[in-house]
């Protein structure tokens, strides 16, 4: 199991990271939240990692805290719940969000997230109740400020993260349009595109 990489950032066009170990490249998934602590591109990172094995496939997640990794796990045990699905909570819903939502029973919030529909919100609240008390006491929280750097193509990364995290083309295109003008580069391009989609 890998658990941990420290390289140098080489590229990074969300939900996708490419990380330089030692003259080896991982390719990494990572949340929203965790894009938004990275430096800039050619810097040194470290980061907590989750690899998942299948027939196809093998998946590295990476994120920028051990909290955020447990988190992550916890959602993994849920049935229904896939990577791409816990994924997507921890880019919609900083981690502290969720919590309150587990908290406050509130399966309404977790129905923005793609991919949750009522029934598996109900189910992912309940199987979450007695996991919560644990998840709020390590540490658990959200997102830092965003930063790093823009691509040439700020609106077209951002889209292509919101289609990756499961939104429909048409509401991404249309939230990523809606923020533009008031976006900081491609990290809080999606951001506020995130929040936006997550009202509706």
């Amino acid at each position: 199991m890998i658990g941990h990489l420290r390289g140098t950032l080489i590229e990074k066009l969300p939900p996708f990271l490419l990380l330089d170990v030692n003259g080896v490249g991982y390719e990494l998934e990572a949340p929203m939240t965790t894009f938004y602590d990275l430096p800039d591109e050619r810097e040194d990172v470290s980061l907590y990692t989750h690899l998942v094995v299948r027939e196809d496939a093998q998946l590295l997640f990476g994120f920028s805290d051990r909290p955020q990794r447990e988190l992550f796990r916890s959602l993994l045990k849920i049935n229904g719940v896939g990577p791409r699905v816990a994924l997507a909570i921890l880019s919609t819903l900083s981690a502290v969000q969720f919590v309150q939502c587990v908290q406050r029973q509130d399966a309404l919030t977790l129905t923005t997230v793609p991919g949750i529909g009522k029934k598996t919100a109900e189910r992912m609240l309940l199987d979450m109740r007695d996991r919560v008390a644990d998840l709020a006491g390590s540490g658990v929280a959200g997102g830092a400020m965003p930063g790093g750097a823009d691509s040439h193509n700020p609106e077209d990364d951002a889209l292509g993260a919101l289609l990756a995290l499961g939104y429909r083309q048409q509401d991404a295109t249309r939230a990523v349009r809606q923020v533009a003008e008031e976006a900081n580069g491609r990290e809080d391009l999606i951001r506020l595109a995130l929040q936006l989609l997550s009202k509706r």
